[in-house]
């Protein structure tokens, strides 16, 4: 564990704790966990509770893969505003997608890992994926050498146990970015930020996350139009079924050599390369 001073994310404590039968005063790390508002255009649409890192990769990331906007060229400034509630992310957006937003209008009492608080209806819930993604070609080890890496570049998960991450590596299991957050689907919506604001082609890649494959994390990842999604967890039925509609090859509980693969092996081209 770092020494107790500053670890962007966490805050430090002290705390009693007791090991093999003895107790002593230790200090230790936690996630920070906030309330962060997103306000389109000066109307307020969600609140997360969130990791108060990477903030504007996770207010681009979130607009994107709620389908809020098109393309980052539709959010046209970010500014985060500290308050004594929490941080309240001001997005400014194109007006044909503002226009769109106040339709579909919710407010979104986010719970970690809780992504439905606030919906007005049952088609909100579970829009259909219209988008089919592209094929990849992804070599046999790549999932475990893309899932040893990730771990060794959780510096929250480390320091707290608290966080999830979500990866973005390439087609021979390289790290080339990753995003943390307390709640799974922010860490999604915070690389799905980060690599648009660094303008890196998505779907030349493949996602790996640390937690379950839920509907809305299937969706995230189609949305980005990435056409691999890797949980060391396991899928919902509903993730699977929406999964095969939009060619999304989705695997569950990898985990070293181990995978599971639901859907779209047809368009995963698995190929073993001689190390």
């Amino acid at each position: 564990m770092p020494a107790l001073a500053t670890l962007p994310g966490a805050a430090s404590v002290q705390a009693l704790a007791c090991r093999a039968g003895e107790r002593h005063m230790v200090g230790d790390w936690v996630a920070d966990e906030v309330p962060v508002a997103l306000q389109y255009n000066g109307v307020s649409h969600a609140v997360m509770l969130a990791t108060p890192l990477d903030l504007e990769d996770f207010a681009l990331g979130f607009s994107l893969s709620e389908g809020l906007v098109d393309r980052a060229a539709d959010v046209h400034d970010i500014e985060p505003e500290e308050t004594c509630n929490g941080i309240v992310l001001n997005i400014e957006i194109a007006s044909r997608c503002l226009s769109r937003l106040q339709e579909r209008k919710r407010t979104l009492a986010g719970r970690t890992g809780c992504g439905l608080c606030g919906i007005e209806s049952l088609a909100q819930a579970l829009p259909r994926i219209e988008r089919q993604v592209a094929p990849l070609a992804l070599d046999l080890h790549a999932l475990s050498r893309a899932l040893r890496e990730m771990r060794t570049l959780q510096a929250l998960q480390s320091a707290t146990g608290a966080t999830h991450a979500a990866a973005w590596c390439s087609p021979d299991g390289e790290v080339r970015l990753v995003r943390e957050d307390v709640g799974r689907h922010n860490a999604l919506d915070k690389l799905v930020g980060a690599l648009a604001r660094a303008r890196q082609d998505a779907p030349r890649g493949f996602f790996a996350v640390t937690s379950r494959a839920s509907y809305e994390m299937v969706q995230k990842t189609v949305r980005a139009g990435v056409g691999v999604l890797a949980a060391i967890s396991a899928p919902t039925a509903l993730a699977v079924r929406s999964a095969e509609e939009a060619g999304l090859c989705l695997i569950g509980f990898a985990r070293g050599s181990d995978w599971v693969a639901y859907s779209g092996t047809d368009r995963l081209i698995l190929e073993h390369t001689a190390p």
